[in-house]
């Protein structure tokens, strides 16, 4: 497991600069209104939509830019490894958040609709934009690190028991034996912020005047 970098900033927000950008924040502000509605407080429960989703755009992007270099016969630039590792770290999320808010039927429900519905909209966006579609994953994940910033408040504050860590938690961060619930969440906000800023920076990359700016 890599070190963590901590000199992240976790209020990192990239301001909307062209169409691309507003409708990709429009789309992200769209579906915390929904979240904020559906799961108010219970960050354990959120926290596994969040995390369904978010392993989706990896995958995707990894298999529609593995093609692409195989039908173009042109090199990756490491963006094929990068996107599967996100899509698995993001898995690994869900899988830890599973064990710890314990989905009842209908929220696993919500789940198999939520990732399938997505699926197919992420997918058409990519294939139709990648820009906007890396945008949009770079806005999710300022989201994500919001709600994770929330959850940790509860946490501290008391309203939210902070639970031993999962097993699944402690062998996948490396964490200590008597790992906490509080431990777990700031892994993953640190993760997070991590792919926010790898798919902003992919969206500049597939901006032509920011890259002509950036060469």
């Amino acid at each position: 497991m890599k070190a963590i970098d901590k000199t992240k900033a976790v209020d990192d927000h990239r301001a909307a600069r062209n169409l691309s950008d507003h409708v990709a924040l429009g789309l992200t502000l769209m579906l915390r209104f929904f979240a904020d509605t559906f799961f108010a407080k219970r960050y354990g429960n959120r926290a596994i939509v969040l995390e369904t989703v978010a392993a989706v755009p990896g995958m995707v992007g990894g298999m529609l830019v593995h093609l692409r270099c195989l039908r173009w016969m042109v090199e990756d630039q490491g963006w094929i490894r990068t996107l599967l590792d996100e899509a698995e770290n993001e898995r690994m999320h869900l899988m830890t958040f599973v064990q710890i808010a314990k989905p009842n039927w209908f929220e696993r429900l919500v789940i198999l609709m939520v990732q399938a519905l997505f699926f197919v909209a992420f997918f058409l966006l990519y294939l139709t934009s990648p820009k906007t579609a890396h945008r949009l994953v770079g806005y999710f994940e300022e989201q994500a690190v919001i709600s994770y910033t929330l959850y940790l408040a509860e946490i501290d504050a008391g309203r939210v028991e902070n639970v031993a860590a999962p097993e699944i938690a402690i062998a996948y961060w490396n964490l200590p034996a008597n790992a906490r619930l509080r431990d777990v969440v700031l892994v993953v906000r640190q993760d997070e912020m991590g792919h926010r800023d790898v798919n902003h920076g992919f969206a500049d990359a597939l901006t032509p005047v920011e890259a002509s700016q950036n060469a």
